[in-house]
């Protein structure tokens, strides 16, 4: 299982337009290939989109965007209203909750982290003893990374029903010791960033 993460970068009062025109072509495409979630910013960089597909590997992933490609609705018109795209293929961690349908927020945070090279394992060995106490308290909806030119990416989802209840859950980890992992070293992490996400109406996660 692989899962690719796009993002797109739009024009400003652009987002509703772009998700009109989402919607509208959405249901075809997925009958080619499962949306794992479909997402826009509320905090942090505006005016983006995130949208999350689930593949079996690189060679499906290659053959349905083929089939896509090839009809005359995928992907919908929205080339006008894209400042820059990004789009990053992750594998779960091992154990990782697998992203499924269903209503867990409406608020999901995306944090993503820049790995150094060749620290990775050290960060999943560090993450595997504080997990099980931290998805106690939230869930984790789920974890994965990418390798990237000159680092590794690491991308962690936490779905909340509120914004209070994310800064209760997250304060209390903190302050009981149990999260953020400890261990590591100041060489381990290059940098770290975080969205809110809201999602879409036609998004399987809600």
């Amino acid at each position: 299982m692989i899962y690719e993460i796009r993002t797109y970068d739009l024009k400003v009062r652009s987002q509703t337009e772009v998700l009109k025109r989402f919607a509208g072509a959405i249901d075809k495409r997925q009958a080619l290939s499962p949306l794992v979630g479909f997402f826009h910013t509320d905090i942090g960089m505006l005016n983006q989109i995130v949208h999350i597909w689930s593949y079996d590997d690189a060679n499906h992933r290659e053959r349905v965007r083929e089939e896509a490609a090839a009809t005359d609705w995928w992907p919908p018109k929205v080339g006008e209203f894209i400042i820059k795209q990004t789009n990053e293929i992750f594998t779960p961690w091992p154990g990782a909750p697998k992203l499924s349908p269903g209503t867990h927020g409406p608020f999901y945070e995306m944090r993503n982290y820049h790995i150094q090279k060749g620290r990775m394992d050290q960060t999943r060995a560090r993450w595997d003893g504080a997990l099980a106490e931290r998805t106690s308290r939230s869930p984790l909806l789920s974890i994965m990374e990418c390798e990237l030119e000159s680092s590794h990416k690491l991308v962690h989802f936490w779905p909340y029903k509120s914004l209070d209840e994310r800064w209760a859950v997250r304060s209390k980890a903190v302050a009981d010791g149990i999260w953020p992992p400890k261990g590591g070293d100041s060489e381990e992490v290059i940098s770290q960033e975080n969205k809110i996400l809201i999602p879409a109406s036609f998004s399987p996660l809600q």
